[in-house]
């Protein structure tokens, strides 16, 4: 099982908390730096000094850096595999990976279509042959870089932490699920549209939970948070938003915070775990979201 697999006698929760210390004193800085400026308000100084490619490197690659360094921390202070802190079977699954990201991609395609052609006149068409495919280099290189470190983080290694600690899912469940949407909170799109859209980014936390759970891996998490980002800024972008990127379309529409939010929460997320608990057979969802740990578990601590 995903979290079990790090109950073994070398566990040791003191070394979880440079990790958790550190990102959450970053988190928090952030969060004061932007109070007597909007984020929104500072994205456009950033990017009228320094253009929106070199924008989106500046605030994309303290997370994919940090991506490496969690690894790493991982697999030489921990002694703990990479595979272990990324899925409980006997190698990483990428073929779930890439199911995963196909599927959220080519819905998130298509949602903006349809957004597109319902109202174009919402959106302007943005495509420069050179920014873009400049920007499609960078992003294929640190979006995934930065998505994984979130999922690492959350749904890897606070889980497994907080699991052994507290012998239960359900805490690190809920523990991993709210931070994970509080992370978001300095957001432009939050400054723009108020504190209601954390009910999409908590939503999200929680549906990224269940499919860590209930797939016994972080593979599905991994793909669907890469699509999501990725696929979206290169799709669509405008002046509220986090990514303000070189992408095909802007949206200049007047945001509202409505059913957009709730939508996906409420209707689009649980056709996908249908879809998902279908093609991989998930069974005994209670134990695998709310039960206690397994007490005995293969564990594997080493090798990468």
């Amino acid at each position: 099982m995903f979290i079990e697999q790090i109950k073994n006698k070398d566990f040791n929760f003191i070394l979880y908390l440079p990790i958790l210390l550190g990102f959450s004193a970053l988190m928090l800085t952030n969060y004061f730096m932007t109070q007597d400026i909007s984020s929104e308000v500072l994205m456009q100084q950033m990017i009228e000094e320094w253009g929106s490619n070199i924008t989106f490197v500046f605030i994309v690659i303290p997370l994919s850096l940090m991506c490496l360094g969690l690894l790493f921390w991982v697999k030489f202070i921990h002694r703990q595999s990479v595979r272990s802190l990324t899925t409980a079977r006997k190698k990483v699954d990428w073929g779930r990976v890439f199911f995963s990201f196909g599927l959220w991609g080519s819905v998130s395609a298509i949602l903006s279509l349809v957004a597109y052609f319902l109202a174009p006149e919402d959106f302007v068409v943005t495509f420069e042959p050179v920014p873009f495919f400049t920007f499609l280099l960078l992003a294929v290189i640190l979006i995934p870089l930065q998505t994984s470190f979130e999922e690492y983080l959350f749904r890897g290694y606070l889980m497994q932490g907080l699991g052994v600690i507290t012998n239960s899912r359900l805490i690190p469940f809920l523990t991993s699920s709210v931070l994970f949407g509080l992370m978001h909170i300095a957001n432009p799109e939050v400054g723009k549209l108020g504190m209601t859209i954390m009910i999409f980014y908590i939503g999200t936390g929680f549906f990224l939970g269940i499919i860590t759970l209930m797939d016994d891996g972080l593979e599905l998490a991994l793909g669907f948070h890469a699509a999501n980002n990725l696929v979206g800024a290169l799709l669509v972008t405008a002046d509220w938003t986090a990514f303000q990127t070189n992408s095909i379309l802007k949206d200049i529409s007047e945001p509202t915070a409505g059913f957009d939010v709730l939508i996906p929460v409420l209707v689009i997320f649980p056709i996908l775990l249908f879809v998902y608990s279908k093609k991989y057979g998930w069974t005994n969802w209670k134990e695998k979201l709310t039960g206690k740990l397994v007490e005995s578990a293969d564990v594997e601590t080493i090798g990468m």
